[in-house]
Formats: C-alpha cells, structure tokens, sequence
C-alpha cells in the first residue's frame, strides 16, 4: 500500500500549508522602493501557502482601471497568454505558453508533488499551445478584429524581438530565429538555432529576450533551477543569469549572475541601461524577500543565492561564499515580497497621461506564499531621467475579487502602436487594452 499511504501523507502535507499561520507584520509598502524595510527572516517548519483559486471573469467583469484611465478586452479566448511584442507595423504577437514536461525523473518528491498542486489552483498546470499568435486591430478602435497563428510546435516560448528581419523567439531550451516580412501573418519556415539555453528540469522555465539598439546584440534572461540552490550549483550552470548574445555570430557570454529568477527587460530613456525585473526568493515569510527592479551592470553579481537585496547573508545556503557575498550590488528599487513581478516596459512611446509619462510599468502575477496576499495587478514606478524617483502607483488592479479568488493574473506589459498599454493575463486568457478616459 506504498502508493496510498504517500497520498495519504501528501494530502495531510498540504492540508498543513493551508493552515500555516505565519503573517506578514509589515505592508507591502514597506518592501518597496529603493531602501525596502528588511526584516530579520521568519523561517517555518512549514512555509506559508496562500494561494488565490484561479476562476477566471465571469461575463461583463474587468479589472478597476486608476483614475483618468479606462480598460477594454483588447483580445480574448486566448490559452494562457504569457507574454506580449509589439511589431514596427503595429501587429501584436502573444506567446500563448507554459511550463515544459518535466524531464524524466525529475518529479523532486512530495514537495514537488504539493507545489504542482498549488500551481494547478493558481491556474498555472495548463499543457503549453506552444505557439505565437498575431493580434491585429485593423480598424484602429482597440479591440484586435484578425488573429492567425504566426508560430506553432515551439518549446514553451516566451521571450520575442525582431531585428531586421529576422524574429527571434527564445523557446525554453535555446534561442531560435525565423524570416519575417512586415505584415506578414503566418511563418511556415523552419527556425534556425542561434544558440542552446539552460534547460532541464526548469523550476523558472521563462526564457525572455530583449536587443539593443543596433541590433548587434541580444540579451537572454534565465532564471534559477531551485529556490536557494538547495539541489546544489552543479545544476545552476548558466541559470540566474542575463546572457549577452552576439546576433552576428550566436557566441555567448554571462553579462549579470546572481538575480535568482529575471524575467521582463526594458532599457532605460538613454538607450544604453538595461534594466529587468527579478523575482526573489521564498520561504523565509510573508514579508522577505522582496522582489526588485534594477538596472544591470556588465559583470554585476546580485546575490542569488548567497544573499539577497545586496549583502543580507542567507544562511541556508551552504558552503556560504562570503567573498561573494562582499561584491553583490544592491537592487535599485524593491517591488513588495512575493508580487511576483514579471511584466516590465518604459512608458516612453505611452500617450498615458500624467502621471504615467516617465517610468516603468511592472506586472505583478501576484503571491502564491504571502499572507496577506501581495501583487495581482500593474503599477507604475516613477523616473527621474534614468532612475526611479518616487512611489509606485496602481494602474490597474481588481484582478482577485471579493472572496480572494484570482480572476486574473497580470504577466507581461507592453506599448501598443497608439501608445495604450497592454497586459497580458493568463488566468483570465485575456490581453487587456488601458488607455486614456476619454
């Protein structure tokens, strides 16, 4: 009776995490902006699960858009959208995606078989459509009236940028390029390879992309195969990393380590600043440690794992390497524990008005391990030239409704051709549009 004696135990493991009783003692605010309170961590014999049942918008139902502002159903009975790009000719491809299988043998347990259950209510164990599909308002009135399906049979894809034309999409195990023409609404060529990505059991699958100015480079973001290395380094070869790829000749190296799970990219108003959001770790209580945008320096190490939030040491990390300990930069500004911030864009090509001009705009998918929980909505971090200056506001939010169920969950953010910003929700399967109020 193996089998039902660990279903037995599984279910009494998860019934414990439901009841856990750790709380956060600060807001959310106070893990948030450029010197977030840090408090002294609140480690559990059981870590705390919160997680919001995903039960989608019933009929007529949207999220609150902030003031001066109004939303709309940009596009909808989508398959979990993820991720969104913007084509020069205004067409928008959305990355409809999710996790690969797990490699054989990699099942990690009884507490991987609770966190696939916890992942399920969030509405987040769906099988992946493995495909980019393109969204085009032809008529201009924000809502996309043509869809076809630009891309399909890809590898849990996410992360997309077009230089010339050629499309590059990074899939969840290498980086792919296929021929594009403006206006074009299918690609029947088969992808060409540029480089291999850190694959395998993939505990943060997401693969984003994002080139500079020129186009000479791409840069990858990769997130880390565990939590707190907890399964050793020797499977966090390339993970946790920013990778710089030469476009020309596909060679690549490590540009920034140490940020445990980047995901949205966007430059700064100079151009030249890369800048990415950053999940942090989890298991050490409702208020650590929070997540972060930050801008990123050629060769910077952040931490991960061996400490957070700059030098703030995490002693379940073993061995402990303080001579890196000692180098690792502190984040420019802190998002909230457990938001799960994902989406970033500059609001440079935005006709949002004041005070959404200059700044960032940050998905947050929202906590699976915070209580009260944290997230689940779209804010705005102010900028004073190239850095952030001042505190974020919400820009749309209502995405959990009364009971604290998730009707949606906030991914990936864009600028869209007539400067509205799209928001990617992939419990809702929606892309929602947020413009001016007229």
């Amino acid at each position: 009776m193996p089998l039902l004696r660990n279903l037995a135990v599984a279910s009494l493991t998860l019934a414990a995490l439901s009841a856990c009783g750790e709380v956060a003692t600060l807001p959310v605010e106070s893990g948030m902006g450029p010197q977030p309170k840090l408090p002294p961590p609140n480690t559990t014999l059981i870590p705390t699960v919160n997680t919001a049942k995903a039960v989608g918008w019933i009929a007529g139902a949207q999220p609150i858009p902030a003031t001066g502002l109004a939303v709309n159903a940009f596009a909808a009975d989508l398959d979990h959208p993820r991720w969104l790009y913007v084509l020069p000719n205004g067409d928008v491809l959305v990355a409809e995606t999710n996790a690969p299988p797990k490699p054989e043998g990699a099942s990690g347990g009884l507490k991987a078989w609770a966190s696939g259950i916890v992942m399920k209510r969030a509405g987040a164990k769906t099988v992946s459509a493995n495909r980019i599909t393109l969204l085009r308002d032809t008529n201009h009135d924000g809502v996309a009236d043509t869809r076809s399906v630009l891309l399909q049979d890809l590898n849990s894809p996410f992360g997309m940028a077009l230089i010339g034309n050629q499309l590059y999409v990074a899939n969840a195990d290498a980086v792919l390029r296929f021929p594009y023409e403006s206006g074009q609404t299918q690609i029947t060529a088969a992808g060409v390879k540029v480089t291999d990505l850190p694959a395998g059991i993939n505990h943060h699958w997401t693969k984003n992309l994002i080139a500079n100015a020129d186009g000479t480079k791409l840069y990858v973001s990769v997130g880390s195969n565990s939590n707190v290395a907890e399964n050793g380094m020797d499977i966090e070869a390339g993970r946790a990393a920013i990778w710089e790829i030469d476009v020309a000749s596909g060679n690549k190296r490590l540009y920034a380590t140490g940020l445990r799970n980047p995901v949205g990219m966007a430059w700064a108003p100079d151009g030249k600043t890369l800048w990415t959001a950053v999940n942090e770790r989890d298991e050490l209580g409702s208020d650590l440690v929070p997540d972060y945008m930050t801008s990123v320096r050629d060769g910077g190490f952040y931490g991960w794992p061996y400490s957070y939030f700059g030098q703030h040491v995490d002693t379940r990390v073993t061995p402990p390497r303080p001579d890196l300990v000692a180098t690792a930069i502190v984040p420019d500004y802190a998002l909230g524990p457990h938001t799960a911030s994902l989406g970033l864009a500059w609001s440079g090509n935005s006709r949002l008005p004041a005070p959404y001009t200059h700044g960032m705009f940050v998905g947050q998918h929202g906590s699976w391990n915070r209580d009260p929980r944290s997230g689940y909505k779209v804010i705005f971090v102010p900028f004073g030239q190239n850095m952030p200056d001042g505190e974020a506001r919400d820009v749309l939010t209502g995405f959990l409704n009364e009971s604290g169920q998730a009707q949606g969950r906030p991914v990936g953010v864009a600028i869209d051709g007539q400067g509205d910003l799209l928001v990617a929700d992939d419990v809702g399967n929606v892309i929602w549009r947020v413009s001016p109020k007229p």
